[in-house]
Parts: C-alpha cells; sequence; structure tokens
C-alpha cells in the first residue's frame, strides 16, 4: 500500500512540473482576486492576501527577516533554491504542485545515497517513459536556515535535470508566497 502511494506521488511530482511553470505565470492580483471572490475563510497560501506591509523583489537568495528567504523567479518563470541536503548542496526547482520531494540520481548520489540498494515503491510514467521510484527519508533539508528535518522524498531515475522542492518540505513551513517575481520563503 504505502509502495503504491509512494509511486503516485512520484508521479504527481514529475507531472507538476509543467503545472507548475503554468501556475507560476499567474499574477499576484489574480490570486488576490480569487481571495476575494471566495468570501469564506478557507484560503491557503496561493489565496491569501499578505498580512504586512509590501516589499519589492528582490535577487535570488535574498534574506529578509530573520527566519525569511526570498526566492527572485528566474527566466524560465520558475524559483529555484540552493538547499543543503543532508550536508551536500543541491540546486532544486520549487514546486509546490509536488507531494514530496523528487531526487534526481545524480543529486541522491552526491549526497551519498545508495541509489540501487533502495527499494522500488513503483514506477513514473516520464517523457521519457516508465522510471522506477526509490522513496527516502531525508535527514535534513534546509533552504538558507529554514531547515526541516526527517524529509519524505523519492529518488527519479528520470533525466529530469533538476530536483524538485516539494510539499513534503515546503508544508512544513509558516507560509510560501508569491508576490510577483518574488517567492518568500517562512
Amino acid at each position: 500500500m504505502i509502495g503504491r502511494f509512494l509511486g503516485l506521488a512520484a508521479v504527481i511530482a514529475v507531472v507538476s512540473v509543467g503545472v507548475a511553470g503554468i501556475a507560476g505565470r499567474t499574477t499576484s492580483m489574480n490570486a488576490v482576486g480569487a481571495a476575494d471572490a471566495g468570501g469564506d475563510d478557507n484560503g491557503n497560501w496561493t489565496t491569501e492576501k499578505r498580512k504586512h506591509g509590501g516589499w519589492s523583489a528582490s535577487p535570488r537568495g535574498a534574506r529578509g527577516s530573520p527566519g525569511e528567504v526570498r526566492l527572485g523567479r528566474a527566466g524560465d518563470s520558475h524559483f529555484y533554491a540552493d538547499a543543503n541536503v543532508d550536508g551536500t548542496k543541491i540546486r532544486m526547482m520549487v514546486d509546490s504542485g509536488a507531494s514530496i520531494v523528487a531526487l534526481t540520481r545524480r543529486d541522491a548520489e552526491a549526497i551519498g545515497i545508495d541509489v540501487d540498494s533502495l527499494p522500488i515503491a513503483g514506477s513514473a510514467n516520464t517523457a521519457g517513459g516508465l522510471v522506477p521510484v526509490r522513496p527516502v527519508t531525508l535527514d535534513s533539508v534546509d533552504v538558507e536556515g529554514i531547515e526541516v528535518r526527517g524529509v519524505e522524498a523519492a529518488v527519479l531515475d528520470a533525466d529530469m535535470g533538476v530536483s524538485l522542492l516539494g510539499q513534503s518540505y515546503l508544508s512544513k513551513l509558516d507560509a510560501v508566497n508569491v508576490e510577483g517575481d518574488t517567492m518568500t520563503l517562512r
């Protein structure tokens, strides 16, 4: 059962790369309008109005107040973070549509994970065909001082090009906000 769940989560992670590109193009004005149109208190970080004063887009990795990281939008419309994963710096694309952190085989091996010794929990259907999905728990994922311990992840034997920083990390934060070309993690 858990194997099927992790396999499904990996499929969602892989598919969400394209969805993140579309969602990332939504303007902050549309997000605020969606919050106003709903008329209920069930908003989430994608529809919620900001609760504090304004700020402008900053260069990638700029620090705001303590415990806050600002990421600038890259030329491909995505947000990237240099994460310290189990003591190794890994460049990751922030993907709020991915259920879990998804590591490329190359990044997993750089961290020190023996990928071939991990059990295969299922497969993900990618543009390159079916690829095995191998679940793993990461001791620590840290983005510029915002650390989450015991992060669920999966290693995908696919040429994704970049690992994904998904909800198994993001959902543990106090807030993830996007305004214009800046993503703020708290």
